[in-house]
Formats: structure tokens, C-alpha cells, sequence
């Protein structure tokens, strides 16, 4: 028998969309559960890490900094969003400061706030929820939203994995999706429970995507390591394995260069020899968990090139997601918000993304528009019936998870796979995976009720991988994260946003709203 459970909002994630959405919703006056894949506060690749803020105080310097991006960013972003996430930003680090975050403070005496320690931040953020009064459901992978019979999202189902797998059904008035976008378990940081669930899920019931074909981006790392968080590769020089020096350009822009080597199938090797001395402790302290590896293994990077590999990061610093309508993160579908990583960052990103920055500032902004959004629809909306999708069949002989994982992954992780695309690479990859896709529809092998998680993990791959190439497919230039060998150049009747959905059949088309951008209001 399940466990169930009501409320007005319930919020699927644990991160810092996840915990904003929360904390957000009952400052609106909802009751709100949380529920996470792991373990809220720990689990996804903020807590992993940290990042850097888009945080620009109000005056001047935020249209200029709008105007930057928006230009850098392929001109398909919307200024009204840039400038609203700018502001609560900003209005949401000031609080967070006043719970008692310990922002490190200056030579000036101001408190340097545009930065966050994954850790200590995802830890506050947790207890911050719970002390507002968060239902926290740790270890609760949901498995499926619920709908009303009008197509209204009205809650989820999942499982208790310390429970046995003990399933569960929740209610809801509204519901938040912060399940994090996908890196296809490629092993970069903090992302074994980012696997795409929640685009699936929306999916399911006929929630658009947009920006899949840019979700192709790349880290580097030694290569035989994980580590993945690329800023001091800023200070590198490339060689290749004969130890010549390759021409890249200094600064980031040098991982570019690297990447496109290593793409072609090249080795390529690293040494941080343009970092003066009198700052290389300094880059010790700030991200000790970079040189930790390097020293395990007897080599000082300084003075040692060492080879690097290319990781796939896919929508974590990419920037598709659901289809985001409303100011409040509301979906195409009736009671569904989506925020961070599940929800497409093209508003404010366009067809680049990184690391932190923007992507950092979309959590906290986004969470908060969604948590906001779905406490205002549930109020006064009362648990009617769940209509549940029927379960994916086990068969006796059919795939395994970790099977159909693999076979997704193929066609993905691969650098001539996404890092640089062809028409016919990728239409290889769409046959493929129209054949996987329909093999997995008669069901998988068997598994325990602890693990009904998993190949709802490996069929939101392969959905996620249908997705990306349809959308790479339909993008018919090179933009941004997307790369086309056969097509190099930007086209300008691609300068619009391209949506993509469907599960039976994929289907893309053009967003029909248009791009705002500051730099035509001006011209206009």
C-alpha cells in the first residue's frame, strides 16, 4: 500500500532551484513537501562545487551587461527576463546574507557576495526550508506526475528507496519541477541524480521543450580523472603529444582551442605555465579540490604537462530545458512550474551557457518564480482525482537499464556526437535511437522495487537523446554550444528558439515568440 500525502505545493528536487522554489512557495503561504533523488542539500552539482553569481547591483551596468550577453548569446535571449532575474538575484543573495550565509568580505571592508561554496550554501538553503516548515523527503525519487481529468497536474508518484522502495503518492495543488537537467551520468561532477526524469515526466504529458539542441557542453579533465571544474585552465598552455606548444588562444577561450583538438581525436596536454608565480598558492587556496588529484599523482601542473579528456556536461551548463510560458515558470501544461536546470535557460543564456554566472542567478531567480507561481495556482484548488499514466511493462529478456544507458550515451557523450555535429551523424543517431526507443516501449528486464527508479533514469535518456538531435537537426547552422561541421556559419533565419517534444514521435518546430532584445528596442 502507498503512502500518500497532501499539500499545496509540491516541489521535486534538491538543489538550489529546488530549495528557492520551496522556501518561496510558503513565504506565498502554501504548505509545501519537497522531495529528492538523494539527499536535499547534497545531491547535485551545486553541492559538488559552488559557482559564481550574475549579480550586477541596480543602476547602468545591468542594461550594459544584458546588452553583452544578449549579443554573445546568438540574439535569441528575452531582455525582460535577463532583467528580472537580475533583480531578484540580487534581492534573493541580500537575504540569503541575512540568514547568515558567510560571505567572505573584501579588502574594502564590503561583503563579496557574487560568489557561493556549493557545500555551505546547499546546507544553509536546506535548513532554511526546514525552518520555514518544508516537508523534506529525502531518498524519494517521484517516478510520474499525476493529472486531474482535465489534464491538470495535481501531483506524483515515486518510491522510498530506504524503504524498500515503498511507493508513494502525493497531491498537490501545483507542482514545481527542479529535477536538474542531464549530463547523462558522463561522471562530471555532481550529477549521478541528473538524468533528465523530470523532462520525461512533463513529457508524458505534452510539455514542450526548448533549447535541446544547445545542451552540448563540454568540460575538461585529466584524463584519468573527474574533476571537471575548468577556471584554472585559464592560466594553461595546450600542447599536443609530442609536447609542441598548439596555438590557443591565453585565457578561457584556450579550452575552446583544446576541445576542438581533442574532439578530432587527438591527445592534448595542459600546464598552467602562464600563471605568474606570485599567484599560484593563491590559486591553491581558492580551489584546492583542482590541484588534489594532480598531486596524488606526483605531478605539479605548474611545470608538468599532464593529458586532459573531454567530459560531457549536456544541459547542467547547457541550456535546454521545458518550455517556460509565463513569467512564473509556468509549462505549457496546467499546474506544472518548472525551475534551474529542468527549465530552459535561453531566456538569459541564449545558445551559450558556462560554468556558474548566469546559470547560478537562474536558480535562485527561477525557484523563486516558480515557487511563487505554483503556491497562487494551488490557493483555493482542492485534491481531486490522480489519473496515473500506466507503468512502462517488465519483460522477461528485455533490456537492462544499464543496457539502454549505454546505448543512449553512444550517441551523446561521443565528441563528434555533440561537441561537433554533422546531418549525418546525427541522422544515424536519430535512427538509432528510434529503434532503442521502440525496443524499450515493450518493457525492461526486471528489477527490485528499490530500483523502479532506474529505468525510468535510462528511458529519460534516450528520450532526452531523441530530443537533442531533433533540435540539432531543425537547427540547420552554427550558434553558440551548437556546432554543425557542415554548416559553420550562422544563418539569420535561425535567430529564433526551437522547440521540440513528443515521445511516440519527436517533433520540433519554431518558438512563435519572438526574441526581446535591448539592442533592437534601441535601433527601433
Amino acid at each position: 500500500m502507498a503512502d500518500t500525502l497532501s499539500t499545496d505545493v509540491l516541489v521535486i528536487g534538491g538543489g538550489p532551484a529546488a530549495t528557492w522554489a520551496a522556501i518561496s512557495a510558503v513565504e506565498s503561504g502554501a504548505r509545501v513537501v519537497l522531495v529528492d533523488k538523494g539527499y536535499c542539500g547534497t545531491s547535485g552539482a551545486t553541492a559538488a562545487g559552488g559557482n559564481n553569481l550574475w549579480l550586477i547591483a541596480p543602476g547602468p551596468r545591468r542594461e550594459e551587461s544584458v546588452r553583452e550577453r544578449e549579443l554573445a548569446a546568438g540574439r535569441i535571449t528575452d531582455s525582460e527576463w535577463m532583467f528580472r532575474v537580475l533583480a531578484t538575484s540580487w534581492d534573493r543573495v541580500e537575504q540569503l546574507a541575512d540568514w547568515g550565509y558567510p560571505f567572505p568580505v573584501g579588502d574594502d571592508g564590503r561583503p563579496m557576495r557574487s560568489s557561493l561554496q556549493g557545500p555551505e550554501y546547499m546546507r544553509r538553503m536546506r535548513r532554511k526550508a526546514h525552518r520555514s516548515g518544508v516537508r523534506i523527503l529525502d531518498h524519494h525519487p517521484a517516478l510520474a506526475l499525476t493529472a486531474d481529468p482535465d489534464g491538470v497536474v495535481n501531483g506524483a508518484t515515486g518510491i522510498a528507496r530506504q524503504d524498500g522502495g515503498r511507493p508513494w503518492q502525493i497531491s498537490a495543488g501545483a507542482v514545481v519541477l527542479a529535477s536538474g537537467g542531464t549530463a547523462f551520468l558522463s561522471g562530471t561532477f555532481g550529477t549521478n541524480t541528473n538524468t533528465g526524469d523530470g523532462l520525461l515526466m512533463a513529457a508524458e504529458h505534452h510539455a514542450e521543450l526548448s533549447g535541446m539542441e544547445f545542451c552540448t557542453a563540454y568540460a575538461l579533465a585529466p584524463e584519468w580523472g573527474t574533476h571537471t571544474k575548468g577556471r584554472m585552465l585559464q592560466w594553461a598552455s595546450f600542447y599536443d603529444e609530442h609536447g609542441r606548444r598548439l596555438a590557443s588562444r591565453p585565457g578561457l577561450a584556450g579550452r575552446q582551442d583544446a576541445q576542438w583538438e581533442l574532439a578530432q581525436g587527438k591527445r592534448v596536454f595542459a600546464r598552467l605555465d602562464r600563471a605568474p608565480g606570485h599567484i599560484r598558492q593563491t590559486m591553491r587556496d581558492a580551489q584546492p579540490n583542482y590541484f588534489l588529484p594532480l598531486d596524488k599523482a606526483g605531478i605539479d601542473p605548474f611545470t608538468t604537462a599532464y593529458p586532459i579528456r573531454m567530459v560531457y556536461e549536456g544541459s547542467i551548463r547547457g541550456t535546454g530545458g521545458l518550455r517556460l510560458v509565463g513569467p512564473d515558470c509556468a509549462t505549457t501544461v496546467p499546474g506544472l512550474y518548472a525551475a534551474g536546470d529542468a527549465a530552459t535557460r535561453e531566456l538569459i543564456t541564449g545558445a551559450l551557457s558556462g560554468g556558474g554566472s548566469r546559470n547560478g542567478s537562474w536558480a535562485i531567480a527561477s525557484g523563486t518564480f516558480a515557487g511563487r507561481g505554483a503556491a497562487e495556482f494551488s490557493r483555493g484548488r482542492s485534491a481531486g482525482p490522480a489519473v496515473t499514466l500506466p507503468a512502462r511493462p517488465s519483460r522477461t529478456g528485455g533490456p537492462s537499464a544499464d543496457e539502454v544507458i549505454r546505448a543512449a550515451q553512444a550517441h551523446v557523450l561521443p565528441p563528434l556526437r555533440s561537441y561537433l555535429k554533422s546531418q549525418d551523424r546525427l541522422r544515424d543517431s536519430a535512427a538509432a535511437l528510434e529503434t532503442l526507443w521502440r525496443d524499450i516501449s515493450e518493457g525492461f528486464a526486471p528489477v527490485s522495487a528499490r530500483d523502479a527508479y532506474r529505468p525510468r533514469q535510462a528511458e529519460a535518456l534516450v528520450a532526452a537523446a531523441r530530443w537533442i538531435t531533433a533540435s540539432s537537426l531543425a537547427r540547420a547552422e552554427t550558434r553558440g554550444l551548437h556546432r554543425r561541421e557542415d554548416l559553420p556559419a550562422a544563418d539569420g533565419a535561425f535567430d529564433h528558439r526551437i522547440l521540440v517534444g513528443g515521445l511516440a514521435d519527436v517533433w520540433t518546430a519554431p518558438d512563435p515568440v519572438a526574441p526581446r532584445l535591448v539592442s533592437s528596442e534601441s535601433a527601433a
